[in-house]
């Protein structure tokens, strides 16, 4: 081998084993909670969410997806390459250890661009919350709630679903109430090639990490869809764990239009219910009209057209990927959403209490 290839090759090594070993610091080294919510969740994140989501909603295409394609062909073709030119084995480990040593750049990025989100203050330290409020009690009189107002929004909800949610400003609602000073920029909802996958793992939509772009299931149902577009938003908020992007969703579709304010509360009733004993759900499901119920039998059909064995691999797979990111619940902190609605305090707007 040439002198300059033996030096390239060498180079290339380090800098890969310098990448992962930057990864492998940045996985497990802890940080401030407060450090990262000052610094960086409140103020870098935001600044650099504001100039990023702008521009990729520019694009009428998921950008994820341009990017996934480009990295997995460029990385096949290396590998044919590597093999062809060499004929042994110890060229498919020199294309694996590149293959690490990009993931591990992916990695870094993720955490610059969105993932050190993770590790911000969780929000019931910055809401006045108690744990002690958290009962049986209290989650049926929300269920009551969520029960009434679902009713007493249908008709308009539905007379309304063609002329869709307008939540941007009910979005910057939403985060004043939650004490932001620089606001987060909504996302204009994209397709993607995803979108059979999504169909299959039950997945109604995702925020794409690298270009801050919301992706949403076509298949979604009008009703829902008010909700699941704030669910991503509040990840655009940077509240990267599940049951906060959900509480950012409620508080967000709670300042909307009446179809915002029905798929909010359809939303909560659904998680409320799943928080209580059986006997609790049928008594909360027997307050419900007619119109409700069949909302709810519809969203449930359209979940059950996914495919078992994709759904809980997908469910899986995103349950470790939340553990890995400090979040101990993992895939149960979607309905984690109930114990944040019921250990905090609302005035008559649903704006919740500040510490």
């Amino acid at each position: 081998m040439p002198p300059s290839r033996t030096r390239g090759a060498s180079r290339s090594w380090l800098t890969g084993s310098v990448l992962i070993a930057l990864a492998l610091v940045a996985l497990a080294t802890p940080l401030s909670p407060t450090l990262v919510e000052s610094r960086y969740s409140s103020g870098a994140y935001v600044r650099l969410q504001q100039a990023l989501t702008p521009a990729s909603n520019i694009v009428p295409f998921a950008l994820l997806d341009v990017t996934a394609t480009m990295a997995i062909l460029l990385w096949l073709a290396r590998l044919t390459r590597a093999m062809r030119a060499s004929r042994r084995w110890p060229a498919f480990g020199r294309v694996t250890f590149d293959f690490v040593a990009f993931t591990a750049a992916l990695y870094l990025v993720f955490l610059a661009l969105w993932g050190l989100n993770y590790r911000r203050v969780p929000l019931d330290r910055k809401l006045d919350f108690d744990p002690s409020r958290i009962t049986r009690e209290a989650a049926l009189a929300a269920g009551g709630e969520a029960v009434r107002l679902v009713n007493s929004h249908y008709d308009e909800a539905h007379a309304a679903a063609q002329s869709g949610p307008d939540l941007p400003e009910a979005f910057a609602s939403a985060q004043r109430a939650l004490g932001a000073r620089l606001l987060a920029r909504p996302g204009v909802p994209k397709r993607s090639l995803l979108g059979l996958y999504f169909r299959w793992a039950a997945i109604d939509g995702m925020t794409d990490p690298y270009f801050l772009e919301v992706i949403v299931n076509p298949d979604v149902l009008p009703i829902e869809r008010p909700f699941v577009l704030a669910h991503e938003w509040g990840h655009l908020a940077g509240y990267a764990d599940e049951s906060e992007a959900n509480f950012v969703a409620w508080l967000t579709c709670a300042r909307g239009n009446a179809l915002a304010r029905y798929s909010g509360w359809l939303a909560m009733y659904a998680h409320l219910s799943n928080a209580l004993p059986r006997e609790d759900r049928r008594t909360l499901a027997d307050g419900l009209r007619a119109g409700p119920r069949e909302d709810l039998q519809a969203i449930n059909a359209r979940l059950l057209r996914s495919a078992p064995i994709v759904r809980r691999a997908a469910r899986d797979v995103y349950d470790s990927y939340l553990k890995a990111n400090r979040v101990e619940k993992g895939i149960e902190s979607y309905d984690a959403v109930v114990r944040l609605v019921l250990g905090s305090i609302f005035d008559e707007t649903w704006a919740p209490r500040l510490r």
